[in-house]
């Protein structure tokens, strides 16, 4: 390979880019654009859940209860009902999204044979929402209930045997995400699902474009080589995907504060390799298509689909079927997710990421090849 032809055939793929002021802004105004508004759309968190409460008791202890609620940062009590066509109003109108109902003898119950019931209603239409609500309600409740015994407990010394304390208090601490924000885990996996299709959308329209334009016969005149080809024409888009991977690190820190407590040096050389594969594999495309057209819409059909489900960006590979987590075996941002996550929130370096860093490199080797094996046979 010569490295004179490789740098002018990467000149000539400059100029168009510079002439060409779609694909320059295409290559880093809409990763920017893509980065902002998943960044700050696309969340887990679910907060200030609507909520009305019936309190039939009106009792020191119910209100008690009552006031949990409106005290949480998780809910937020909208009115007190008169009884369940209200709330089933409410929450047909949207109103609210969950209910709690305190029976008359709440207080009662509590006092002579704990645990009094509550009944909590929930709008099961949005079924991750609503799962996330009632492990919230559950919190609450079961806080409540600590306070309620240790109140018997202090009255029951005070006058008579000692009632039953709780056997065991699970004192929880989360790691590496202490704030428990879903943007720490989102942001990071966001940057390898931009970067896949972005990179592939913009090596898909090269080789096509010189057929359609007809210079690529032009090219096959000159001394150029099929590798030297594809090498050059890579050069200038891994420049712009690398300085996309900056942009997004820097929006990381500084927009989203995401922590980045992991090596720089190990992200940027991750996203190095992720990018050759991902640029390769949009040439492959180009190469196959000989249309500009037909070889963006494979891209996208191919790159941005595998890598919004199939990554582990947004849904566990853990709680997909057995064969679907087989097939992510083959989606390669798959692996980069699990690098930039590794990097941003758990500052692991080679020792436990080296697996994942591999395998990038695999599938970047083996793209590159497919497509310089298929200019051949193009040519031929």
């Amino acid at each position: 390979m010569n490295a004179r032809r490789v740098l002018a055939v990467a000149r000539k793929e400059v100029l168009h880019i510079l002439r060409d002021p779609r694909s320059l802004g295409m290559a880093v105004a809409i990763p920017v654009l893509l980065l902002f508004l998943f960044g700050y759309a696309l969340t887990l968190d679910v907060d200030n859940v609507p909520v009305a409460v019936w309190d039939q008791s009106g009792t020191p202890e119910s209100r008690d209860l009552a006031s949990r609620f409106e005290g949480s940062r998780y809910f937020d009590v909208r009115f007190s009902a008169a009884g369940y066509p209200e709330i089933e109003r409410a929450i047909l109108d949207r109103e609210v999204m969950a209910a709690v109902v305190i029976p008359r003898d709440f207080a009662a119950r509590l006092a002579a044979a704990p645990p009094a019931p509550v009944q909590f209603l929930l709008d099961g239409s949005d079924a991750n929402t609503a799962t996330i609500a009632l492990g919230y309600a559950e919190g609450v409740a079961q806080e409540y209930s600590r306070d309620a015994a240790a109140r018997r407990e202090g009255v029951a010394g005070n006058s008579g045997p000692a009632g039953l304390a709780d056997p065991m208090e699970v004192r929880s601490r989360v790691w590496f995400n202490e704030e428990m924000e879903s943007k720490n885990y989102i942001v990071p996996g966001l940057i390898a699902v931009i970067m896949m299709v972005i990179a592939a959308l913009l090596t898909s329209l090269t080789v096509a474009r010189e057929w359609e334009q007809g210079t690529m016969e032009q090219l096959i005149s000159t001394p150029v080589t099929g590798p030297e080809l594809i090498a050059g024409k890579l050069l200038p888009y891994f420049a712009l995907g690398m300085l996309d991977v900056l942009l997004a690190v820097v929006m990381g820190k500084f927009l989203f504060r995401v922590p980045l407590r992991g090596s720089v040096a190990l992200l940027f050389v991750s996203a190095g390799v992720f990018l050759v594969g991902a640029l390769a594999m949009g040439m492959l495309f180009s190469i196959a298509a000989r249309s500009q057209l037909l070889a963006s819409q494979l891209a996208m059909m191919i790159t941005f689909l595998p890598s919004f489900l199939l990554s582990g960006f947004v849904f566990a590979i853990g709680n997909m079927p057995r064969p679907i987590q087989a097939a992510t075996h083959v989606v390669p941002a798959r692996y980069f997710v699990s690098l930039l996550r590794g990097i941003y929130l758990k500052g692991v370096g080679l020792e436990v990421l080296a697996g994942e860093l591999a395998l990038l490199a695999l599938f970047g080797g083996f793209v590159v090849l497919a497509a310089s094996r298929k200019f051949r046979k193009k040519l031929e």
